[in-house]
């Protein structure tokens, strides 16, 4: 299984409408690509204070590398992501993404 994780720094006249709306548009992939299993969407609640101002997220579990690539091509996926960057303080540089494998 492949989880797959971006962190936004959106910029700070995106209001909640409009994050809510970013990450209904990524959970209304999951029936259209085989394989996603699902998002979970929200904001950091950590104490520690080391986001980097990356104070939102989403997760997404994928079956596997297959089901994932399929995502990242897909044009639905596409539109959000344009959509994240554009809400995103200085563009593609307010998005971080790191996916791993998970056992089993």
């Amino acid at each position: 299984m492949i989880r797959h994780c971006v962190f936004v720094k959106y910029r700070a006249v995106v209001d909640g409408d409009q994050r809510r709306s970013i990450a209904a548009a990524l959970e209304a992939l999951t029936p259209k690509i085989a394989g996603m299993r699902g998002v979970l969407s929200g904001q950091s609640v950590s104490p520690e204070g080391l986001g980097k101002g990356f104070d939102d997220g989403f997760i997404i579990d994928f079956e596997d590398a297959a089901a994932r690539d399929a995502y990242l091509v897909h044009p639905d996926h596409q539109a959000a992501g344009g959509r994240i960057v554009a809400a995103a303080e200085d563009g593609v540089n307010g998005v971080f993404v790191f996916d791993f494998e998970l056992p089993g």
